[in-house]
């Protein structure tokens, strides 16, 4: 994001005037960063339009013309966590690989800083490795962790008794750690929708949270469109942000998907993950 927003401030602090270099320019620098070519051309063709309707040459207009443009395409999802049940019970779901085991985490730590109790459930018992890297990150954010009876327990009862842990000891909010890739899709799906089923007979599901990776774009997209059809998917948490070009990726996933960006990441450390506010982040992408 910072690297687009350098570009951008670089684009218009040296040019004196919008003319169709600009417009050029522009277009390459909206496409470079992820918008994709359908969101671009739009935008593009909506500036063209405002500019000639106030008859202006300054590209500052402009650069305050797109960062409004890109808040009112950001802003037409509503990015509020809805977490007033107690327990709040919230499934994170996401192909292996894009760190949704260290958002688990943050968003842990996130939720310990607004004084929020929170308990892990480490439900991907596909992958050993999986439940001791959720019960790590857990720990350090200060969060209590459910680990598996025995290796290979079933993941649905592994969440149950999260949950019936979560109503014992009065935690607040309950994160479901999900594998990421099974033998099958429909296997994985299937899965998910027992865990599902399990859970609801304790406490309603708040959230279903889908990790997305920024840097892998439209195949990280594609890659996690099972989730989006079949697992009831509610918000997106967009990881590795941080120092990429990809910014315009989080308003074409969100106007692809029609799923709201409820949680951005935006560096390696436990902190570094965030609610996500339309304003700022067009802001810092925009300049």
């Amino acid at each position: 994001m910072a690297g687009f927003g350098a570009r951008l401030r670089n684009l218009f602090g040296t040019v004196r005037t919008i003319d169709e270099d600009t417009w050029d320019d522009l277009e390459a620098a909206l496409i470079g960063a992820d918008f994709g070519p359908d969101i671009t051309e739009a935008m593009i063709t909506d500036l063209r339009e405002k500019v000639d309707r106030y008859r202006t040459t300054d590209p500052k207009d402009l650069q305050r013309m797109l960062r409004e443009d890109v808040e009112e395409r950001l802003a037409g999802f509503d990015p509020t966590l809805k977490l007033s049940e107690r327990p709040a019970v919230v499934l994170v779901v996401g192909v292996n690989g894009v760190g949704k085991t260290t958002t688990i985490g943050k968003f842990a730590k996130f939720l310990a800083n607004y004084q929020r109790s929170v308990l892990v459930g480490a439900a991907d018992t596909f992958r050993a490795a999986a439940v001791e890297q959720v019960a790590t990150w857990a720990e350090r954010a200060g969060a209590q962790v459910v680990r598996p009876q025995h290796p290979g327990q079933d993941p649905a009862s592994v969440a149950y008794q999260t949950v019936e842990q979560a109503k014992r000891d009065g935690s607040e909010i309950v994160l479901i750690d999900t594998a990421g890739r099974l033998h099958t899709k429909g296997g994985l799906m299937d899965e998910l929708g027992k865990i599902r089923r399990v859970v609801e007979k304790l406490a309603p599901i708040s959230e279903v949270l889908l990790v997305l990776d920024a840097t892998t774009g439209q195949n990280g997209v594609l890659q996690a469109q099972a989730f989006i059809e079949h697992a009831g998917v509610t918000g997106l948490v967009i990881t590795k942000l941080d120092g990429s070009a990809k910014g315009g990726f989080v308003l074409r996933v969100q106007d692809e998907t029609g799923i709201p960006i409820k949680l951005i990441g935006q560096g390696e450390r436990i902190g570094d993950l965030t609610g996500f506010t339309p304003h700022v982040f067009a802001q810092g992408l925009v300049g």
